[in-house]
């Protein structure tokens, strides 16, 4: 597909809503009793493929549009799927949903695409493993489809060697059918969402430091949620109103979660104009809008307790460092490789394309920003943040460019493009 150039952005935009938000409102919902209603949720396939794997559990769920009605039936309400449950290309479905499945009284059967079969679930395996669950990886490489069997679960005390909100969440929820109690600690702590929303609903809830602890069999009652902005979606329109010219960009209804706002962080050290407006809390997290000015940009190091806060937000600040004066270090960022694609490689693969001085390495990449860059043929690698971040990058280049499998956003934002290239001044 052809991505467009800009002279100048102008307008706002209203973020869709957050998809780790969106995922745990339609699992713990259903696992809660009553009804549960979820306003501003991510019509993106990733979450459209968590609903499918409950209804094929025997859960009701109505999807009219941005407003989701959950009836759920319990912490022990769910019944055995026929077939096994796809979560698509959806790492969080699958993690996830994996705590849930391990404490159900029946066997059931977890697979995705040809992508999330390759992508590794050794982590969650192992410390379920320790909990007692019956799980097998099917295929014998730690990966789906896993195949899971009745079994009784036991707290444990988990020293987690990632911080990752998936591995912490998926403990979490099977450690709400354990006979004692679960924690979890991290090296740093990771996104904060399934605390804050199990909390909610009426679970008992300890946390201290990078630990965080449920006890067993708790009464969760269905309630309202209102989903906030994804800050990730937001993410290429703060770099995409920094990066284009005599451009002053209002981004609506951002969630702003402290564990998830190091996009902000980083771009403020890197020079960004940007301004919290509006400021206010919506179902427990606060939300705000973002005034976004044109910037020069210069560059920063990225590394250490910041990467869990915007680990899927490094390839657009990469592409913001392309742009920018001096240098720009990414570290401590091992992760990127086991997302839908090899974000260290394909991001790396991207700019030199057009252009850039960049030096893949283990754990990041060393961008020296300041060389011309040009218009390009760019490649998604089918990975969705690959292909928004270079449909930004592609604003300001000075040539045209392309995207080859530019529709994977769909993934996670189905109307970008449109709300993207809507923001050109015409």
């Amino acid at each position: 597909m052809e991505l467009k150039r800009a002279k100048k952005l102008n307008g706002s935009v209203s973020i869709p809503g957050d998809k780790s938000i969106s995922h745990r409102a339609i699992m713990f919902g259903a696992i809660s009793q009553g009804t549960t209603e979820v306003t501003n949720f991510l019509q993106g396939a990733d979450c459209l493929s968590t609903i499918s794997c409950f209804q094929k559990m025997g859960i009701e769920i109505e999807n009219n549009s941005d407003r989701v009605i959950v009836h759920g039936k319990g912490l022990r309400g769910l019944s055995q799927p026929s077939s096994p449950l796809d979560v698509g290309n959806s790492g969080t479905t699958a993690r996830l949903i994996s705590g849930i499945l391990s404490g159900q009284s029946f066997v059931s059967t977890l697979d995705g695409d040809a992508s999330i079969r390759q992508r590794p679930m050794k982590r969650i395996i192992t410390p379920l493993s320790m909990m007692g669950a019956d799980i097998t990886s099917k295929k014998g490489n730690n990966c789906v489809p896993l195949e899971f069997h009745p079994s009784t679960l036991k707290g444990i005390r988990y020293n987690s060697p990632v911080a990752s909100a998936q591995v912490k969440s998926c403990i979490l929820l099977a450690g709400l059918y354990a006979e004692s109690g679960t924690s979890v600690t991290e090296p740093v702590c990771s996104r904060n969402h399934t605390e804050l929303m199990l909390k909610a609903f009426g679970a008992k809830i300890i946390s201290g430091g990078t630990t965080t602890g449920v006890l067993p069999s708790p009464k969760l009652q269905g309630m309202e949620i209102q989903v906030p902005g994804d800050i990730s979606s937001a993410a290429y329109f703060i770099a995409a109103g920094l990066l284009t010219p005599n451009t002053e960009i209002l981004i609506k209804n951002v969630g702003i979660n402290p564990t998830r706002d190091g996009i902000l962080k980083a771009a403020y050290a890197m020079g960004g104009d940007i301004e919290k407006e509006n400021v206010r809390t919506v179902s427990g997290e606060p939300v705000c809008d973002l005034l976004v000015r044109s910037s020069q940009l210069h560059g920063t190091e990225i590394g250490g307790s910041l990467i869990p806060t915007l680990i899927d937000e490094i390839p657009i600040l990469a592409v913001m460092a392309a742009f920018a004066k001096g240098t720009t270090i990414i570290k401590d960022a091992e992760e990127l490789k086991v997302k839908e694609s090899n974000r260290i490689d394909t991001v790396a693969i991207n700019l030199m394309r057009m252009g850039a001085d960049v030096t893949a390495t283990e754990d990041g990449m060393i961008i020296k920003g300041g060389k011309p860059l040009h218009g390009t043929g760019f490649d998604s690698y089918l990975d969705h943040r690959i292909a928004m971040s270079f449909a930004v990058a592609a604003l300001v280049l000075d040539t045209p460019s392309s995207m080859k499998n530019g529709e994977c956003v769909n993934i996670s934002y189905p109307t970008f493009y449109q709300d993207l290239y809507g923001l050109i001044d015409k």
